[in-house]
């Protein structure tokens, strides 16, 4: 029986446990950091467990967000299969045992031990190293993007105190004109102390308008600071408003760098350019989309995709009793999921449209069923699309 070693991964360290075969301990657990001097130990350790089973031990244990990233990475580059578990696996198991009991270690030696009770199979979504890349920037987007919407809450909060009429002068209040303009005079006493030709100028430099857009957006500026009811600025806004700002352009800038190298990454990997075959999903959600799937060798069936988005729906039956209002798990991919949400509301509403999504959903509505719930149904249609085209390397055919 194949010897197995489950570990317990906690921040910077873990506790391991080693199991010859069923119920024969190594040793006792024992605790190692995350350090080159502590993990060539514990593969020595492994080593020699080897040599005594003439069989290279197993690894398991549980997903811990990002902890548990580099020690896979060392393990795997010496050659042992690791099996990452999710997380409700082992604890739905630890809770049939009838005495509670919750250390480090003995999270370990379950760990060891659930590798011989059930047949675990490697929990790893296979990814190229371009993949994994893919899915980092994706996710720094996204991140970024999340402080960005919460900067420009924050901004407008403070621009209706300091100077609120500016807000419907420029389409776009967040374009570089409009924020530049606002940095240099960000209140209307400092408007009316420009001419219209300083304005003017200034705005003409930082837009690619014409002569008369930029007197008419002048006009307009000054126009607003007449009519503005606040006069008398506080200083501290003043400040905040212009650190804003600066902020806002900053998360700009690093927006626009990061959506250009989720370009150049995603153009390189299969399957990029048939997510963008289909209506509704541009370059953005075809890079996210692509990088949280990974390999798609990885599910045999449509069915485990939907599962791993977590867009499968609960089944609840007990006696004579069936549930018939059963919500999805929402076990998956949380930006798996929101990125396929997002791709089938601009294929039902945006120009593009996504005919085949569309009838879907009319037809859903029509049998009765509530606006979302035809959205969560369309988003597991469109799933189970995109599983088809990268399984056989095909464009999106809209009929």
């Amino acid at each position: 029986m194949k010897p197995v070693i489950g570990i317990d991964v906690s921040k910077g360290e873990s506790e391991g446990y080693i199991l010859l075969e069923r119920n024969k301990p190594y040793e006792k657990a024992f605790r190692f950091l995350h350090t080159h001097e502590e993990i060539t130990r514990l593969i020595l350790k492994l080593e020699k467990v080897e040599e005594l089973t003439g069989a290279k031990p197993a690894v398991v244990l549980e997903s811990t967000g990002h902890y548990h990233l580099g020690l896979v990475s060392t393990l795997q580059k010496h050659g042992y299969e690791v099996i990452v578990l999710n997380p409700l696996i082992p604890q739905r198991a630890r809770k049939s045992k009838l005495r509670k009991v919750k250390t480090d270690s003995e999270d370990a030696k379950h760990l060891a031990e659930l590798y011989y009770r059930d047949e675990l199979k490697p929990g790893l979504t296979k990814r190229s190293m371009e993949q994994e890349e893919l899915r980092f920037l994706s996710r720094q987007h996204q991140m970024i993007n999340h402080a960005y919407v919460q900067a420009q809450l924050n901004f407008q909060s403070i621009l209706d105190q300091v100077f609120p009429l500016y807000t419907d002068i420029f389409g776009p209040l967040f374009s570089v004109t409009a924020l530049e303009v606002l940095r240099m005079y960000p209140t209307p006493e400092l408007v009316l102390t420009a001419t219209h030709e300083e304005l003017k100028d200034m705005i003409f430099a930082r837009c690619n308008r014409s002569d008369s857009w930029a007197s008419t957006k002048a006009a307009a500026i000054i126009q607003a600071a007449r009519n503005s009811l606040v006069i008398d600025s506080n200083p501290s806004q003043v400040i905040a408003l212009r650190l804003m700002i600066n902020l806002l352009m900053e998360y700009q800038s690093h927006l626009a760098n990061l959506e250009k190298e989720i370009r150049t990454k995603a153009s390189c990997i299969a399957g990029f350019d048939l997510l963008c075959s289909i209506p509704g999903i541009g370059p953005k959600l075809a890079a996210t989309i692509l990088a949280e799937i990974g390999d798609i060798s990885s599910f045999d069936h449509s069915k485990k995709l939907v599962a791993f988005a977590g867009i499968d729906p609960s089944v609840f039956s007990s006696g004579k009793f069936t549930a018939t209002r059963n919500r999805i798990t929402k076990r998956g991919s949380t930006r798996l999921r929101r990125a396929l949400y997002l791709a089938v509301l601009c294929g039902i509403r945006g120009a593009a449209r996504n005919q085949r999504i569309r009838l879907f959903y009319d037809q859903k509505r029509l049998e009765g069923k509530p606006h979302r719930v035809a959205l969560i149904a369309c988003t597991n249609k469109l799933l189970r699309i995109i599983y088809a085209l990268l399984k056989n390397s095909v464009r999106y055919c809209p009929s």
